[in-house]
């Protein structure tokens, strides 16, 4: 087991060319800040000031740890805001679209989860490569299993990384060895709930796995634990796939849309975050910028899977939050900069162009913002 992590000096500092971003650079050109020698003060393990080095080094006192950098660039750490560490195993596992790959690789994958040795091991390799990446902050599914979300939980705890992660609900259409109930999907999310939510810095998640897989009365009840429990957050799978917008239809007719199912479970609201979203239409973008949802940008997934490209403009047109995500393991990489690199293709197939900027807006402030953390994470200030 990996141990924890040092707990860091009452006050230090740190020295590099550092880039960070204030606001949207795409709504406002002066958002970028750089210093080509900057300094960053830490105080009590939180950046306290952040400015030129020729300014801020006078104020330090003698001896205070420095840390020089000189020559690198020093970034805020990443925020990954949709990704599934119990697939990092079956990372490239090719041939399928999305629900035939769940039914080939995923779920035969993930009943493993159920040994909690082999979810402790699967967790702290997945948050040491999170970390080796520069990504500080991730929006993760564990599995059905309870002893998942606790060793992921332990894992990032040890690690100091700030996770968002839950137990996954699932009571139909997928296999008995992963399906629980409506009932102990909503004691068992309860427990960790009151065991990890706001515990350093962790935060829970209500994970609904997407609405095939959750009866109606499931999707009821995690719309419940969501109303219950101001400031949890809530995860899921939204209009990934046409066969899958397909299936939702004939599930759910009483429906508008795909979106409209969980917004009638009570599932839509601030903190609420959807990966995909590639196959709405403007009514439901406007209802999750009203309601406060959030989009998880997954290029690299969308296109290794074959299911379409994410329409960022009309996102950012109608004011709905959007961050990036790796969505390992149909997503082939942990690392954010492959992840904008694919971001940048995607766009560019519908017409559209992603500056660096933006990009690295995405990565960080951008997904901090999606996620209602832009007050404590995504930048320096």
């Amino acid at each position: 087991m990996t141990p924890s992590a040092p707990s860091s000096p009452p006050l230090a500092a740190v020295r590099g060319e550092i880039v960070h971003f204030l606001a949207d650079p795409a709504a406002d050109p002066r958002a970028l800040e750089h210093f080509a020698d900057g300094v960053l003060i830490v105080r009590d393990g939180h950046v306290a000031e952040c400015g030129p080095a020729t300014a801020l080094l006078a104020k330090l006192p003698a001896g205070t740890p420095l840390a020089d950098h000189r020559g690198k660039l020093i970034l805020p750490g990443f925020v990954d805001t949709h990704v599934h560490y119990p697939q990092t195993d079956i990372i490239a596992s090719h041939g399928e679209q999305l629900l035939e790959w769940l039914e080939k690789y995923t779920f035969p994958a993930e009943r493993r989860f159920a040994d909690p040795a082999h979810a402790a091991e699967v967790a702290g390799f997945f948050c040491d490569e999170l970390l080796r990446n520069g990504t500080t902050t991730a929006a993760a599914f564990a599995t059905v299993h309870p002893a998942s979300v606790e060793a992921l939980f332990e894992a990032a705890q040890q690690r100091r990384m700030r996770l968002i992660t839950g137990k996954v609900l699932m009571d139909r259409n997928c296999p008995d060895f992963l399906r629980d109930t409506a009932e102990t999907g909503y004691a068992d999310s309860q427990a960790l709930i009151e065991r990890w939510h706001n515990r350093d810095r962790l935060l829970y998640a209500i994970t609904p796995r997407f609405a095939p897989t959750s009866t109606p009365a499931q999707m009821a009840l995690a719309g419940r634990l969501f109303r219950e429990h101001p400031g949890v957050f809530l995860q899921s799978h939204l209009a990934e796939n046409r066969a899958e917008v397909a299936w939702v239809a004939q599930l759910h007719p009483e429906a508008r849309s795909y979106l409209d199912v969980y917004e009638r479970a009570g599932q839509l609201g601030m903190r609420a975050l959807f990966a995909h979203c590639l196959w709405l239409d403007d009514s439901d973008r406007r209802r999750m910028a009203e309601r406060g949802a959030a989009m998880s940008f997954c290029p690299t997934s969308n296109l290794f899977l074959g299911s379409g490209l994410f329409d960022l403009a009309r996102a950012r047109a109608l004011g709905v939050r959007v961050g990036l995500g790796t969505d390992v393991g149909g997503g082939t990489s942990l690392s954010m900069l492959q992840t904008l690199n694919e971001a940048y293709k995607v766009l560019q197939l519908g017409g559209q162009s992603l500056s660096a900027a933006s990009g690295f807006y995405l990565a960080t402030l951008g997904g901090a913002h999606s996620l209602y953390l832009d007050d404590r994470i995504g930048n320096f200030a």
